[in-house]
């Protein structure tokens, strides 16, 4: 997918030829499709065309970066994807060698001034912005990018002083998966504190339970006791109230029903 896309882009500098803000669009389209297939979300863990102001000495600054990656920790990384592709696209085109060098010279020219003035727009200042990794200055092809480091290998190291990294469409989806792996490990780590939390509540929850049940079995133990008690008042002792009653029919009182004398195997007959 890469090595198409770096066709594509091949293909698509060699029609836009000095169309600046032609190539800076088509280059947005390509970080909008590998930011999609990072497995990152828009309006999660990107957000694109961000409108952010800065405080300055020369008042309020209106500041738009490409795309903003949030991280874990209320970090930030920004994309920056306005580098320049003409110079590339007269390198590739050129007819002579000369002209092939000239036209290299000037892409790296214009690499290091875009780093240069990225670096000056000072992005960790921003409302919104808590504390800024890296600014990657995304190039869309990735033969521009390899042809820039292997003549110019310095700049990257130059760029990295400044928190700016120079990245490919190659070296960026393989970032942007590991911040999605970071967000992903992330979750399950806040997933794994809930479940330690639901246990804690759940073990609390067992105890209060079996207190309640303890104290059910302690108010049941009390209410056998009564139980019996009133059992042996009414059949055992001499002047238990079964044998007074008993008594009152054998005198002659007129009753409907007969008590059964087989409760419990007591023998009321004594």
């Amino acid at each position: 997918q890469t090595l198409k896309i770096g066709q594509e882009a091949v293909n698509l500098a060699n029609a836009l030829k000095s169309d600046n803000k032609a190539q800076g669009s088509w280059g947005e389209m390509i970080l909008e499709r590998i930011l999609q297939d990072s497995g990152l979300r828009e309006g999660k863990e990107y957000q694109s065309q961000v409108t952010l102001y800065e405080h300055s000495n020369e008042g309020r600054k209106r500041r738009a970066p490409d795309i903003i990656i949030y991280l874990p920790d209320n970090k930030q990384l920004i994309i920056d994807a306005k580098v320049s592709l003409v110079h590339y696209e007269q390198y590739v085109n050129a007819g002579t060698d000369a002209e092939r060098t000239s036209a290299l010279k000037a892409h790296i020219l214009s690499v290091r001034t875009h780093v240069k003035n990225l670096s000056k727009k000072n992005y960790e200042s921003l409302e919104g912005i808590n504390s800024l990794d890296f600014v990657f200055i995304f190039m869309p092809i990735e033969a521009s990018f390899m042809l820039t480091l292997q003549y110019q290998p310095q700049l990257f190291q130059e760029a990295y002083d400044q928190q700016i990294v120079l990245v490919s469409p190659t070296t960026l989806m393989t970032t942007l998966q590991t911040v999605s792996s970071i967000w992903r490990y992330q979750k399950q780590n806040l997933n794994a504190e809930k479940i330690a939390a639901e246990a804690g509540g759940l073990y609390d929850q067992f105890v209060l339970f079996l207190e309640a049940i303890t104290q059910i079995g302690y108010q049941l133990d009390k209410t056998t006791e009564s139980y019996q008690l009133a059992k042996k008042r009414l059949y055992e002792g001499k002047g238990n109230l079964f044998r007074r009653a008993e008594n009152l029919r054998s005198l002659g009182a007129k009753t409907k029903r007969n008590m059964d004398s087989s409760i419990d195997d007591y023998d009321h007959d004594e």
